[in-house]
């Protein structure tokens, strides 16, 4: 059996270099006050032993953990991972923030927890206290709640919120999705649309609401009527069904839905299909998140892409530059994009909208 070569560790570096741990630490680190004929010297020992830097080593300065901890759902999280629905918030979020943290030399990890819990607040506490982590993301519903936010404030940890424009400490950012759903309203009402319904998310979810007021806007502008076009669901599939039955039941149904989440869309096409409605010739139908399964849904869906990726990234990038620039007072609003496909087109001739 080949025998493994041993690691080269930061003692291999100080050794061969003649200079302390600390030397060496502060060489990686790239910090202030080592001399440049010190900084040469640890440098050719670390290219000559062919070593790469690890967490330990960096943190052993004491000032930074090198280390973004990002906070996800636990519920929601776990439940799409078992039922294998096809979501990728989490590889979006890990897409935007694992490479951004790479090109400082930093990880990224994500954690998930309960935001109902009556414990929170000590099992948030111990995971800080065994990661230490540089600064911390807050996803939804976790950015608005404030035994989380006002824990990391008093701790003094640097936070981001996303998705959250309640004032209060941290850093805040969303994902545009005001202006992301008056953008699908108005690309079917530019079809000649004018009964346009929208499937909103949960009330608890602040974006939820923003939604709804980008939908309401683009059809006020407009002069069209929303009496009766607005359910909510909880971006789950069956609440999807629900509120696309009432919707579709209606004697005065309308032609084009806006549904908040994928799986409401998937229900929506499902009850569309049970009452015979061929879609877009019958209803148009455009979806929020454009995770990868509205790729090969029959018809393909139009679809909000969020830029969850950008958004997480830009977090990022304040997080671990929080000591060089100014942080941002005003909430930073990441801008979504519309990628039509084939479940959106003109008005039914029959009804004429």
């Amino acid at each position: 059996m080949a025998r493994r070569r041993q690691a080269v560790t930061i003692k291999h570096v100080a050794a061969d270099a003649g200079v302390s741990l600390q030397t060496v630490s502060r060489v990686i680190n790239n910090e202030p006050n080592v001399r440049p004929e010190m900084k040469e010297r640890v440098q050719a020992s670390i290219d000559r032993l062919g070593y790469v830097p690890s967490i330990a080593a960096q943190r052993m300065s004491g000032s930074r953990s090198y280390l973004i901890l990002a906070i996800n759902d636990r519920e929601r999280t776990i439940a799409d991972w078992r039922e294998r629905i096809g979501t990728d918030w989490v590889d979006q979020m890990l897409l935007g923030g694992m490479l951004t943290c790479a090109e400082h030399g930093y990880r990224m990890m994500v954690e998930l927890v309960d935001t109902h819990n009556d414990h929170v607040e000590r099992e948030l506490s111990a995971m800080i206290a065994a990661l230490q982590p540089d600064g911390v993301i807050l996803t939804p519903p976790h950015s608005e709640n404030p035994l989380i936010t006002g824990l990391l404030a008093k701790r003094q940890i640097s936070f981001a919120r996303i998705s959250s424009l309640e004032p209060g400490p941290g850093i805040r950012l969303t994902l545009d999705d005001d202006g992301s759903a008056r953008k699908a309203t108005e690309h079917l009402i530019g079809l000649g649309h004018t009964r346009i319904a929208l499937i909103a998310g949960p009330e608890e979810y602040s974006l939820s609401g923003w939604r709804i007021d980008g939908w309401l806007r683009a059809m006020q502008d407009a002069g069209l009527a929303t009496d009766g076009l607005c359910e909510r669901g909880d971006f789950s599939f069956e609440s999807g069904l629900k509120a696309a039955r009432r919707l579709l039941d209606s004697p005065d149904r309308p032609t084009a839905i806006i549904a908040s989440s994928d799986q409401m869309s998937l229900a929506t096409l499902e009850v569309a299909r049970d009452l015979e409605l061929e879609i877009p010739r019958d209803l148009s139908l455009v979806s929020f998140d454009n995770t990868p399964i509205v790729k090969f849904t029959q018809p393909a869906l139009t679809a909000v892409d969020q830029p969850i990726a950008e958004t997480i990234s830009r977090a990022v990038e304040l997080l671990i530059n929080q000591d060089k620039i100014a942080m941002p007072t005003e909430p930073i609003n990441v801008e979504g994009s519309l990628v039509e496909r084939a479940s959106t087109g003109p008005v039914p001739a029959a009804n004429g909208g």
